[in-house]
């Protein structure tokens, strides 16, 4: 049964942006809320990296974010006391997304100090994915039925975001877990919307482009192709979507969630395509909590074609998921290889790591 997707989008009285979606007409209960204290001004700025050939971005503002608060003051619940607002409304919504309150990148930014490095505005987007009203959960743990809405929400806002004239690339992922930096339990995501397409992002296209001028189809589409046909590392084989470990992983656990067909950017995404996205999502993010007796500590990100307005048909849309915990002989830390080099030494072997995750039992109820 296809679900009509309900978005009601009101403006907080800080002036940032907030978009409330449900499967249902979405109700707001009392005033749009703001947290208390003085709002920042953010101004972030970029400054150029000659050696690395690319931007870093700078936002001192940062380090007065609110940074694991007890349960009992979680900003991203509803309000229920109008006397100690949170940044969500009490309502009938079931995905929440506002302008992130200390971004790295920001549409008004106007600071671009004078160095010996190139500098720029720190132009774009921050915003929060909030997945649910509830304080506690995950993605994975949420119904299929959300997380396909999840998707919708994805797509909506890189159409959205991607619209704007500072937005070249955006970029929807999840940090889970205090070992990748989280300073909020309650679960949500985040997105950016970059000035510039990222540094990784951009290596991966010019691949991909390369090899769709030199063999005439995708990249990404032949390596499913032939991880389908080996099926040692397959996690999930779908109508419309599949998930595996790659077998140049260099993380343990790396797993890759992708269509079958090479669709550019979520927004591209056909509904059957959205609903088989999202049982290879939860069926992957079960398997690796399904690991260990906690939930694992992971890094979700989605490349997609830039927002350019150009047509990219090397570009496959897809998840990376880098899980980030360190157990005996299981994951490792980054180090000098990989930090200084940019070189990974892979401590275990995809097929056995993929082998863990194939036995793992999952339901998808």
């Amino acid at each position: 049964m296809t679900r009509v997707m309900h978005k009601r989008s009101v403006s907080k009285p800080d002036g940032r942006a907030m978009h409330l979606y449900a499967h249902a007409p979405v109700t707001i209960e009392g005033d749009v809320p703001v947290p208390p204290g003085a709002a920042p001004t953010p101004s972030p700025h970029l400054r150029w990296h000659p050696l690395r050939g690319e931007w870093v971005a700078y936002a001192g503002h940062r380090q007065h974010r609110t940074f694991l608060p007890p349960p009992e003051w979680d900003p991203l619940a509803p309000t229920v006391d109008p006397d100690a607002p949170t940044e969500v409304p009490r309502g009938t919504w079931e995905i929440a997304v506002f302008e992130n309150r200390f971004p790295t990148l920001f549409g008004g930014s106007h600071e671009r100090p004078e160095l010996i490095v190139e500098t720029a505005p720190g132009r774009g987007a921050c915003e929060v994915v909030v997945y649910q009203q509830e304080a506690t959960g995950s993605l994975g743990a949420l119904p299929l039925p959300r997380i396909e809405m999840l998707i919708d929400v994805w797509a909506d806002r890189t159409a959205e975001l991607g619209a704007r004239d500072d937005v070249a690339y955006v970029f929807p992922f999840e940090n889970r877990g205090v070992e990748v930096g989280v300073t909020l339990h309650h679960p949500h995501g985040q997105i950016y919307a970059y000035p510039f397409v990222p540094p990784s992002a951009a290596r991966e296209l010019e691949q991909q482009r390369a090899y769709l001028h030199e063999r005439g189809r995708g990249l990404l589409e032949r390596m499913i192709e032939r991880e389908l046909v080996d099926g040692r590392r397959v996690l999930y084989d779908g109508e419309g979507a599949v998930a595996f470990v790659p077998a140049c992983a260099r993380w343990a656990y790396e797993v890759w969630v992708a269509p079958r067909r090479p669709a550019p950017r979520f927004d591209d995404l056909e509904r059957a395509e959205r609903r088989d996205l999202a049982r290879a999502l939860k069926t992957v993010l079960l398997k690796l909590d399904g690991l260990w007796s906690a939930p694992m500590p992971y890094m979700l990100v989605f490349h997609q074609a830039p927002s350019d307005g150009a047509l990219h048909p090397e570009a496959h849309l897809h998840a990376e998921i880098y899980p980030a915990l360190r157990l005996p002989g299981r994951l490792k830390y980054l180090a000098g290889s990989e930090i200084g080099a940019g070189v990974f030494t892979a401590d275990t072997f995809p097929e056995e790591k993929a082998a863990e995750l194939r036995a793992i039992e999952v339901r998808l109820a």
